[in-house]
């Protein structure tokens, strides 16, 4: 756990002088691309795919109205400017306010300055387009209809549900090797803690190549374990690895008898299942005593997870049918992950701060107090959560050390567990650097390669 000295008084920020962050303004950039042309074309248009047969009916033609306009917006990136949030319709949840006034506080300078889409921060701008999709188009969280017409079709509608659906029916030939491995696992000295931790991160760590935004699942699959080979070249594929200082930080909290110990979860489907995988390793070991899931609060980023996607995932490897007895392990760990959230051992909570545009060292409140309070180590999942944790900014990727940057900050001990998907990073040795442009070009960006970051908090 962290110093709690740290926790009164204005928040940390990072050690080192922040840079100037990502823009989406620059043709020939991840960023660009995926303002200018990936988030409509294929992002929203698969979105429209898998809803069009209830967004084309009567109920949904407000929705679908709504939707288009939004699309039109990103057709026309470079010339639309930024808007604020739709306000909540009147009488709403004190929640629900909050939510619009921490919208409000992260798009207010950009809408003041006339930003489009393109010249606004690409993380402001990426994360602004699902809380539009969802809060604005599909009206979530609304009940009734603003025009008080009756009941809102949108309300508590997942329009990326398919995908994560898919997503999990697709995982279970691959999950059946992992939790093999993982089950057989023993962590009763130090030895098995390394070995252990060392497996359970790395599998956690790869897992996030199977993002569902960028490699839709395919369902005809399911049958087929597509993520051995994608672990056999871990080694190959790592960029830097702190492993030995999350083994050294593990070994004393299972002297302490356990820790409490966040995962803050990136995608469903096979990503998450890794990520519960994990979280089995960490209870069986004694490393955890408790462990929370950091969740969504509402769908965003096509298959980022929710409370109610990681308890699907959950049922669902617990009650699957397996006559010929081909899925033991994916049985065994379904089981015990149904006990874990029963007694406790397993927690999720839901926070709109994931899905916010906030650099991570603007953590809102009471979460920031929370974990620094409480949480002896967080586990961050993922490509967007890592920008946020660089506030998606310039980096020099060698020289920045991750410590310097997020460790000096973060609210509890931090470890990053990120295959790259984007042109932001920090913490990478040169030749290490080197090594990846010589092998491929679009290494910052296809997934290909990773990194495992350990930080101290504040």
């Amino acid at each position: 756990m962290a110093d709690s000295s740290a926790a009164a008084g204005s928040k940390p920020k990072p050690k080192l002088p922040i840079p100037d962050p990502v823009f989406s303004a620059t043709p020939g950039t991840f960023a660009y691309d995926t303002m200018s042309r990936r988030v409509d074309q294929e992002i929203l248009q698969r979105t429209f795919d898998d809803n069009k047969d209830v967004w084309e009916t009567t109920e949904f033609k407000d929705v679908l109205e709504r939707f288009n306009t939004l699309r039109y917006e990103l057709q026309h990136a470079g010339d639309t400017k930024l808007a604020l949030p739709l306000e909540p319709p009147t009488g709403c949840s004190e929640a629900r306010r909050t939510e619009w006034e921490e919208w409000k506080q992260i798009m207010d300078p950009f809408v003041s300055k006339g930003d489009t889409w393109l010249t606004a921060p690409w993380m402001v701008a990426e994360f602004y387009v699902y809380r539009r999709l969802l809060v604005d188009v599909i009206q979530y969280w609304d009940e009734n209809n603003r025009d008080s017409s009756g009941k809102n079709p949108g309300y508590l509608y997942d329009p990326f549900i398919k995908q994560k659906r898919a997503g999990l029916v697709s995982s279970v030939a691959s999950a059946e090797g992992v939790l093999g491995k993982i089950n057989n696992l023993v962590a009763s000295d130090e030895d098995s803690i390394d070995q252990g931790t060392r497996l359970a991160a790395s599998i956690a760590l790869w897992g996030n190549k199977m993002d569902l935004s960028l490699w839709p699942a395919d369902t005809k699959t399911a049958t087929q374990d597509i993520f051995s080979a994608i672990l056999d070249k871990a080694t190959e594929g790592l960029l830097h690895d702190d492993s030995s200082l999350l083994v050294e930080h593990f070994e004393k909290l299972k002297a302490q008898g356990g820790g409490n110990i966040d995962i803050i979860v990136d995608n469903a489907g096979f990503e998450l299942i890794t990520d519960l995988s994990l979280a089995q390793y960490l209870v069986e070991s004694g490393i955890a005593k408790c462990l929370t899931f950091q969740l969504k609060s509402h769908p965003t980023f096509v298959s980022d997870a929710m409370e109610s996607d990681l308890l699907e995932h959950v049922n669902h490897f617990a009650e699957l049918p397996d006559d010929q007895g081909a899925y033991p392990n994916v049985k065994l760990s379904g089981s015990k992950w149904q006990e874990y959230l029963k007694d406790g051992r397993w927690k999720c909570t839901e926070n709109n701060f994931w899905v916010q545009g906030f650099s991570m060292w603007d953590m809102t409140e009471p979460l920031w107090s929370d974990m620094h309070e409480r949480c002896d180590l967080a586990f961050v999942k993922g490509d967007a959560n890592y920008r946020r944790l660089l506030g998606d900014c310039t980096w020099d990727v060698s020289e920045a050390s991750f410590q310097d940057v997020v460790g000096h900050y973060f609210p509890c001990p931090v470890t990053a567990l990120r295959t790259l998907k984007a042109e932001v990073g920090c913490g990478m040795e040169a030749d290490q650097v080197e090594r990846a442009g010589k092998l491929d070009p679009n290494w910052q960006t296809n997934g290909r390669f990773g990194v495992l970051q350990f930080g101290t908090g504040c």
